[in-house]
């Protein structure tokens, strides 16, 4: 599963949503604009930037189309 933490008006996060679209890798999108527990989660991480993708237990954040690829393969 992966899930991918966001923000409205994040370019970042628009082109990770259209690379995981594109490779057809489902997810799941939280606003951490809207949960403040998904934003503490993400920030316990260690991330300050979204999007913050969390994929079994990798996690990273920004724009990262060659972790994305891996997920793919």
């Amino acid at each position: 599963m992966v899930t991918v933490y966001s923000q409205p008006n994040c370019p970042p996060c628009a082109a990770t949503r259209r690379k995981l679209d594109q490779l057809d890798i489902d997810y799941v999108e939280i606003d951490v604009s809207e949960s403040p527990s998904a934003l503490a989660y993400a920030v316990s991480l260690g991330h300050q930037q979204t999007p913050v993708v969390v994929a079994g237990d990798q996690n990273w954040s920004g724009f990262r189309p060659d972790l994305i690829a891996k997920l793919a393969a």
